[in-house]
């Protein structure tokens, strides 16, 4: 552990949230007040921005307009989707990177991510400590998927969730004000946890929300699905639908993927979508009811309109006590969240080992699934509930809101 002098630099990986701008402010605003901070660097498109050595420089931003990130979603430096090899098989993009690090002479690393940028963020650390490059490395956690291992919850799930129980509460009474038979299927972002979907949930312990819920931790049962839409549709004549957009047979086949083959991104992950629709066609093929599908795509996981005070509070926070662990001389940790108590809420800010986050998923735990799509157990509601409480959203200029539009100032490069 060493107390280091030099600049520091955020990067950003993975899908965006709309609170993944709000870890950014807590690193920015928190890097620039500290003496050892020579210099404060956000890395254009994370990983690939160090690798082409393109850099903005935030001490080119006013302090106001860092502060408007905290509302503003997305990731205003710049995301990228891109898998850095395996340093035992190629390790010449870690010399890449430490080269550029040697050459602006960072010391302070910051990476804001999910699963697959924690383990970029535990490869680099161990490459540059393999190498004698002494440099602090801190993940700062995001997922609306909130898989992340390790940690109670993720930055950027609250929010969601809360868009997906509101949503699906104002859907609700659209979909059931005519008298004719109808089934609405929604489909949700989550491709291996369910977490996003289970969120309908908090809108069904309303009364207002979906008859059916299904997440990818338990196998998906065509004919039993079936057998439940045309069940509350006898009883009911509406039927609401959530599904994850990564539900699968037991066979370990995506819905999509039983009729048209899935495109591969970067990480090898099948692009998913369409779920709701081949569920749709299916339904209308059995039954004579108006069925329709909704995709609620990027809107769950930008809509700032919708965000949890909890959740940008504790983006910002996770953002800036990384930069206060990291210059105290820690590294190779990720800021987490430990809870003490759901209510009154109270949580707990943890430094965690980056190797329990990288590539390791946390599920829903199946005693909180309800059997045959109906929902959630009481267990679920009272983890996700505290999370959503709060409203904390841009100010409003004409009508609409006022989002951060940083300078952008690149950095000069070196030669």
């Amino acid at each position: 552990m060493k107390n280091l002098v030099g600049a520091a630099l955020l990067g950003q990986s993975g899908g965006p949230t709309s609170v993944i701008n709000a870890s950014a402010a807590g690193v920015f605003v928190e890097a620039l007040k500290q003496p050892n901070i020579t210099a404060v660097y956000g890395a254009v498109h994370g990983i690939k921005g160090v690798l082409h050595e393109d850099f903005y420089d935030m001490k080119e931003e006013t302090l106001e307009e860092l502060m408007l990130l905290k509302n503003t979603p997305s990731s205003s430096i710049g995301s990228v989707r891109y898998k850095m090899k395996d340093p035992k098989i190629d390790d010449s993009e870690y010399k890449r990177l430490l080269e550029v690090f040697k050459k602006y002479n960072i010391r302070y690393f910051f990476y804001n991510g999910g699963n697959d940028s924690m383990d970029t963020c535990n490869k680099i650390s161990k490459f540059f400590k393999k190498s004698g490059y002494d440099c602090n490395v801190m993940g700062v956690p995001k997922t609306i998927d909130n898989d992340l291992n390790a940690t109670d919850h993720s930055p950027g799930y609250a929010s969601a969730a809360k868009y997906v129980a509101t949503t699906l509460m104002e859907l609700y009474h659209d979909a059931t004000v005519y008298d004719t038979p109808m089934v609405t299927v929604v489909e949700i972002m989550g491709r291996n946890a369910g977490w996003l979907t289970a969120a309908a949930a908090l809108a069904q312990a309303k009364g207002q929300g979906p008859d059916l819920i299904y997440l990818p931790e338990v196998p998906f049962d065509f004919d039993s699905f079936f057998v439940q839409v045309q069940r509350i549709l006898a009883e009911k004549g509406k039927v609401i639908v959530a599904v994850s957009e990564g539900i699968k047979t037991k066979d370990g086949k995506y819905i999509p993927e039983l009729f048209q083959e899935l495109k591969k991104d970067a990480f090898g992950h099948a692009q998913l979508g369409g779920t709701a629709q081949v569920l749709a066609e299916e339904i209308g093929k059995r039954t004579k009811a108006k069925v329709r599908a909704i995709e609620f795509s990027l809107l769950q996981r930008s809509a700032a309109h919708l965000a949890s005070k909890v959740d940008v509070e504790e983006a910002f926070n996770s953002g800036k006590k990384a930069v206060q662990a990291a210059v105290k001389g820690t590294t190779d940790k990720m800021v987490g969240f430990k809870r003490i108590s759901s209510n009154p809420y109270k949580i707990k800010y943890v430094l965690l080992p980056l190797s329990l986050a990288a590539n390791t998923e946390q599920k829903v735990p199946l005693n909180w699934i309800l059997p045959d799509g109906k929902g959630m157990t009481q267990d679920f509601i009272d983890y996700a509930s505290p999370l959503i409480q709060g409203e904390s959203k841009a100010k409003l200029v004409d009508g609409l809101p006022k989002f951060a539009k940083l300078k952008k100032v690149r950095v000069k490069k070196i030669v």
